[in-house]
């Protein structure tokens, strides 16, 4: 009897018997530090009318908080990226943004959405993975058949994944140009509309001056 109460004292102490610590799960570095930023931009500048109307953060949460907007792409890029990355292109940040499963959600401005990318939920970015080629629907036989092409079959999934986040980062600077080059022509517009302005004024002006310069004279000659 002494004997089993000594072996089942020492399965009650055995590390197997002990619940084990849970291993807390963090979000990749990327998505840390993205969180951080749009953090950060939210709390200066003004309000949400202020960001439609004079434009004065940089980066900011959407209104609803499911989303962020830069605000300021040249700024993001020389205020913001280097500060929480070891880089400043726009262009490398988007793709990163890709690869994670962001959307880009406006044509007017650069909003982007993931539905675990939230305001107030930083425990979500957890659940964001990173995009991965879908494993081949072939039967084991044929994967096995040869290593190498299956090597480079992979490369070239690499290689189109690369070029079709290319060709979307190019797309987006292209609607980018665009806007600017709209904005550019309304500007231009308003500058002719100041200066056509100007020229009545001036020209008014000067009516007035001639019109007082003919009154002086008048009363001089009546002295």
């Amino acid at each position: 009897m002494k004997l089993l109460n000594q072996e089942i004292n020492v399965i009650n102490s055995s590390p197997t018997s002990q619940s084990s610590p849970r291993t807390t799960k963090n979000p990749t570095p990327f998505l840390s530090k993205t969180y951080d930023l749009v953090e950060e931009g939210e709390h200066h500048g003004g309000s949400n009318d202020d960001r439609e109307n004079g434009n004065t953060k940089i980066v900011s949460w959407n209104a609803e908080g499911t989303g962020f907007v830069v605000w300021s792409p040249a700024e993001f890029s020389e205020l913001m990226l280097p500060k929480y990355f070891k880089h400043n292109n726009f262009s490398s940040f988007i793709r990163q943004l890709n690869t994670y499963g962001f959307k880009k959600t406006s044509p007017k401005k650069w909003e982007f959405k993931h539905e675990k990318f939230r305001k107030g939920c930083r425990q979500m970015l957890v659940e964001i993975t990173r995009k991965r080629s879908d494993s081949s629907v072939f039967p084991a036989f044929l994967k096995a058949a040869n290593s190498d092409q299956a090597g480079k079959c992979s490369y070239a999934r690499i290689e189109m994944d690369d070029k079709e986040e290319e060709e979307n980062c190019l797309s987006l600077m292209m609607e980018e140009n665009k806007n600017l080059r709209r904005e550019k022509l309304q500007l231009e517009m308003q500058i002719e509309q100041f200066k056509a302005l100007e020229i009545k004024l001036l020209d008014c002006l000067s009516q007035y001056m001639a019109a007082d310069q003919s009154h002086q004279n008048k009363v001089r000659r009546l002295c």
